[in-house]
Formats: C-alpha cells, structure tokens, sequence
C-alpha cells in the first residue's frame, strides 16, 4: 500500500496550495505565496507530513518547465529584442553586485574562532563560492506572480525575463569558473563553447520547427488538441537537450520553445491548454516542492547572525545592482524598482547551486543552512513585494478580489479554448 502514498501526497499537496492561496489572497498578496507557505507548513522544517520523494521532484521538475514555456508563450518578442543589450547590462551588473556582497558577508564569518568550515578548499574559495550562490535568479516564481498580476508582457517584465536569461548563463559561467579552480577535470572554455552551440543550434531548430509547423497547422484544421500534444514534445525535447547536451538549465530551453512557438497561429489556444495543465496539477505541486527542500540544521548565534546578514544582503544586492543596471539603461525609477525586485528571488536555482558546492567540497556544512533560510525568505518576498512595486508609476496593479488564481480564471481559459478571446 505504500507504493500508492503518492496519491495521498498530490492531494494533499493541491488542497492546501489551493487553501493557503485564498488565504493570502484574502490579505491582498499574490496565492503563490501561499503555495509556497504550504510546501514549507507540511514539510520536514514544520510539521513532517510530507517529504520530497522522487517522484515530486521529476513532477515539479516538468511543473518548473510548463511555467516557463507558457512565459514564452507570453512574451512579446519584438519587445524582448528591444530590451536585449540592456537585459544583458542589467544582469551583469545584478550578477556582479550580490557575488561582490556574498563574498564580503562571508569573510566576515568565514574564519576561525566565528564560523568553523569543514569544505576542504581554501578560504577564499569558499567565500567566493557563496558569493557565486547569491548571484542565481529564479525567474519562475517572478513569471507566475506577473502572470498573476498582468503585467508579464509590460516593458518592466520583458526586462525580467530577459536579464534572467542571460543572468542563468553568467550563473553557469561563474560557477564553472570556480569549480574549475577546485576540480581541474572542469574546463571554462568547453562550458563556454557549449552555451553558445546551444544558442546557435536552438536558433537553427527554431527556425526549422516554425516552418515545419506552420506549414502543418495551416493543413491541419481539425483535432487541435494535437497541436498541444506537438507543442508540449518539443518543449520537454529542447529543455532535454539543454541540460544534458549542452549543460544549459533546461528552463532556459523550455523558455526559447515558448518563445518559437509563440509565432505560430495557435498561440491563443495552445497557452489556454497549458494554462490548465499548469493551474490544474503541476503548478501546486512545483511551488510546494521548494518548501519540502527546506531541512534546516541546528545553528548557534553566531550562524543565525550570518543567515540573517545573508538574507538582507541577498535582497538589496539584487534590487541596487538590477535596478542600477536598468536605470544606466534609461528605464524609469519605478522600471528600475520593479526589475530590482523581480529578480530577488533565489529559489530552487541557488539550491541547485548550493548542493554542487557542497558535493565538490566548496561549501561547508555549516553554511548549508543559512543558504536554505536566504532561499526560503527571497522566495516568499519576492511575490509579497512585486505587488506593491507594480502599484507604482503608469499602468497601475488592479485586480479584484477572486479574479485570479495561479494564473488564469476557469472563465478565461474556457474563452480561450473555444476560441472566444
């Protein structure tokens, strides 16, 4: 009977994402705090119901990825070219301000007598490492909010999910630089050579699927729910091919999918379909699942003291160096604000990043904990904060009250798939 708990989990997982979301709801902040909320409340850190099995990770895996595809089915390209050179601007200086703060935050604790290291590489490795961790942006929770909100297809959120792009690529870059310097079988140069084969080869099958699939569709009238069923294959083929040929986050190739086949005629419909799946089933259980990550160890004042520091300095490196990067681009202060806050979120990226750290003996056991507390905290503000930065300048937030759920109401979707909207 146990093999079957799984069916206990999902249900589990999705009434009380559900609950809590109306619950945060009713107290005017975006529901996907309170899917989070609900990931932390039944895991390990709280009550213990429930853990992360295998099977919840591979599910939340394919959760993260549908909720990137069906960003790239939102995004306005010609906008997300417009922004280009200055997501790039605004990702190396937010990629650059928090390592500079990581870095200076763990020298001070990093040493002997305050906070014991068993890594097994130098000091300033270690603290250039957790550095490098703060550096990561994880641009879903970010996406979801702004869905949530409406404003995904702003200036504001192009700018987001451009400069977090290329923010996973410099991420990729950073962490490969010092893992190099710990493991000599790691070479930067083939990392850098593989991204950027990545890119040009996702270019040249974009190119190919969009006329393949254009053709097809003009000839294939009827049975659009097949539309979905190819769509879906290639999103989950070129988020595949990212991680394993290329060593690119495959959220990344979920999101150039998006982005390909939001050209096509069917991008109405065949977001109204993955809206569902995602709202339906995966969402819930992608956004509970980084709180069943959280396990957290038992700290002396002096760790507390450093997670604390870590968590403030995680915030404001983020919202100064986004924001300054998007102010040098001639956006306006309350642009700037919203990007700044948009990319605070670490979530499961700066996990990821942590857990190679600490297998290549980077990163010490005891810096573990205070790196989950900075994830967990990022994580949950980043939502809280988002609206209220979006009330801001033109084009303020309005949304009332039981109008939106993770992403998109029943009515709108049912619109959307009979071809009403």
């Amino acid at each position: 009977m146990e093999s079957y708990k799984f069916l206990f989990n999902l249900a589990i997982i999705l009434l009380s994402t559900k609950v809590l979301g109306l619950a945060t709801q009713k107290i005017k902040m975006p529901q996907v705090v309170g899917a989070l909320l609900a990931g932390l409340l039944l895991g390990p850190a709280m009550l213990g119901i429930l853990t992360e099995t295998d099977f919840i990770h591979n599910l939340a895996e394919v959760g993260v990825i549908v909720l990137m595809f069906c960003a790239g089915l939102e995004t306005d390209i010609d906008e997300l070219k417009k922004s280009g050179k200055k997501a790039f601007i605004i990702a190396l200086i937010g990629v650059i301000v928090p390592l500079i703060g990581g870095f200076a935050v763990a020298c001070m604790f990093n040493r002997p007598g305050v906070i014991d290291s068993d890594a097994n590489c130098s000091l300033f490795l270690q603290n250039i490492f957790i550095g490098v961790i703060l550096t990561a942006t994880s641009v879903s929770i970010t996406v979801e909010t702004l869905k949530e909100l409406g404003k995904l297809k702003t200036r504001s959120g192009n700018a987001i999910l451009g400069a977090a792009i290329i923010d996973d690529i410099l991420g990729i870059i950073a962490l490969t630089i010092i893992t190099s310097m710990a493991d000599s079988d790691v070479n930067i140069w083939v990392v850098l050579f593989k991204v950027a084969a990545f890119f040009a080869a996702a270019g040249v099958i974009g190119i190919v699927f969009h006329k393949i699939y254009k053709k097809w569709s003009e000839s294939a009238e009827k049975g659009l729910h097949r539309h979905a069923i190819v769509a879906f294959a290639f999103c989950l083929l070129l988020s595949y091919f990212a991680e394993v040929g290329f060593g690119v986050a495959d959220i990344t190739g979920a999101f150039l999918a998006g982005l390909i086949v939001s050209k096509t005629q069917r991008t109405q419909f065949l977001a109204s379909k993955f809206e569902v799946l995602s709202y339906l089933f995966i969402s819930p259980v992608f956004f509970a699942s980084i709180g069943l990550k959280v396990e957290l160890p038992k700290m002396t004042g002096a760790i507390i003291e450093f997670a604390l520091l870590l968590v403030v300095v995680a915030i404001l490196t983020k919202i100064v160096g986004c924001g300054l990067g998007a102010k040098l681009c001639g956006y306006q202060n309350y642009q700037s604000l919203r990007i700044g806050v948009g990319m605070i979120s670490r979530g499961e990226v700066a996990l990821i990043v942590a857990s190679k750290g600490t297998q290549l003996g980077l990163l010490g056991s005891n810096f573990l904990g205070p790196v989950v507390i900075v994830v967990v905290i990022t994580t949950i503000i980043t939502p809280i904060l988002l609206k209220p930065v979006f009330r801001r300048g033109p084009g303020a937030v309005s949304i009332p009250e039981g109008e939106k759920g993770f992403s998109s109401t029943y009515e709108e979707l049912g619109q959307y798939s009979r071809g009403e909207k």
